[in-house]
């Protein structure tokens, strides 16, 4: 198949969880024998054009038009104010990119289908909708009311048109799909393919110990101390603040533990004062920067749980990512909640431990009961690393979606 592929971020320019999704899937993709042509984002550094094997990348520069858009936008997104230069952006990307495929791409050689990744790339699957005779896929990683609750209504309105008018709709887990449709989204386009994990990369075979020492110098770990570990946004929904309250509560029966929080975010600064209000520096832990794959790998391989308390997940890599390097996990599992779907919070299979990421007391009596038992956790984790190496590894994504992509172009 010939794919056209719109994707905000695509390496190298990696934000969030849809970058990494992006990274992970198109070449898979491409392995299965397709074409792909990918329409993403150009920071302003990068080529508008290259090619890399049967993956053709397009990053048509950005042209700033802030002022424009503020004397011709909506009353929603003029209260965006300092952010509307982002939303000239996301437009920009949508609509070059747009006009390049519809005037100049698709003139070239057929395609067979249109795939869209989030609102993000929305304008421009509703603008080649209106131009084109193509089928297009709509995938839903998030919608804006899960993000923030209610959040911009431009947003929620680019989402819901574009699922609209889309032939077919992906999301990333059964609780989705429930969202969805009691946001009243067509039931009958609504598939559900859950993502997965590079499990050739995330083992402990590629850990570096080096690095491993390096971090626990850096950390002043003692020989002992056990480590509960996060890593994600600092933002509501990740639940980081909650887990920091839970903190104390743990310390009352495993003095000797220390909690690392990785990650970049708005709450960072509410999260810091927490931490000073209970008087727990020497406890936690908070880096704020992203760090490189290796290093990431290296703090997953010195935690001894990883605790991820959302309370709005539509899928969460993280937890994959964790039991793929045999860790119990402690997750969020109410609400909107992929993390549910994923580990196993009872029985012989066990990956983890379910909580509400809403109260820090079940959070510390999460992580309270992967610590007082230590061989019940090593279980835990070779469960985890079956479970992903089995049901979520990439190769097995990538065959889901493309049933999808190929069940599509049919009808």
């Amino acid at each position: 198949m010939k794919i056209a592929y719109f994707v905000w971020e695509y390496p190298p320019l990696l934000v969030g969880g849809l970058g990494t999704y992006a990274s992970q899937i198109v070449p898979r993709l491409a392995k299965l024998g397709n074409e792909l042509t990918v329409f993403t984002l150009n920071d302003g550094k990068l080529k508008t054009s290259e090619k890399s094997g049967k993956i053709e990348i397009h990053r048509p520069k950005i042209i700033e038009g802030t002022n424009a858009i503020s004397y011709i936008s909506n009353e929603d997104l003029r209260k965006w104010g300092e952010h509307l230069k982002f939303f000239n952006n996301i437009f920009s990307y949508n609509y070059l990119s747009a006009a390049k495929f519809i005037n100049e791409i698709s003139k070239k050689k057929k395609f067979d289908l249109v795939v869209i990744n989030d609102w993000l790339s929305s304008i421009a699957g509703l603008i080649i909708k209106q131009n084109l005779n193509l089928p297009i896929v709509f995938h839903i990683h998030s919608t804006e009311q899960q993000r923030t609750g209610d959040g911009s209504q431009t947003i929620k309105t680019l989402e819901k048109e574009m699922g609209e008018k889309a032939n077919s709709i992906i999301t990333v887990s059964y609780s989705m799909k429930e969202h969805l449709i009691s946001l009243g989204y067509p039931q009958e386009k609504i598939n559900v393919v859950w993502n997965g994990c590079d499990t050739d990369k995330y083992k402990l075979e590629n850990v570096n110990w080096r690095l491993v020492e390096e971090l626990k110098r850096k950390y002043n770990i003692r020989e002992g101390e056990k480590i509960v570990f996060f890593i994600g946004r600092l933002t509501f929904v990740k639940g980081v603040e909650n887990l920091v309250l839970s903190f104390p509560l743990v310390l009352k029966e495993f003095p000797n533990t220390k909690l690392i929080i990785l990650g970049k975010g708005e709450k960072y600064n509410s999260i810091v004062e927490l931490i000073k209000r209970f008087n727990i520096e020497d406890k936690v832990i908070i880096r704020s920067e992203f760090v490189s794959e290796e290093e990431r790998i290296a703090h997953y391989a010195l935690s001894d749980v990883c605790v991820f308390p959302s309370f709005a997940e539509p899928f969460g890599i993280v937890s994959l990512e964790a039991m793929a390097m045999k860790k119990p996990v402690v997750v969020g599992a109410s609400g909107i909640s992929g993390f549910r779907e994923q580990v196993i919070p009872k029985g012989e299979e066990q990956t983890g431990i379910h909580i509400n990421g809403k109260n820090p007391e079940d959070i510390a009596w999460g992580i309270k009961e992967i610590l007082k038992n230590p061989e019940r956790a090593k279980k835990m984790g070779e469960n985890g690393r079956k479970r992903v190496e089995k049901t979520f590894n990439l190769e097995v994504l990538a065959r889901n979606t493309m049933f999808l992509y190929e069940k599509i172009t049919k009808n």
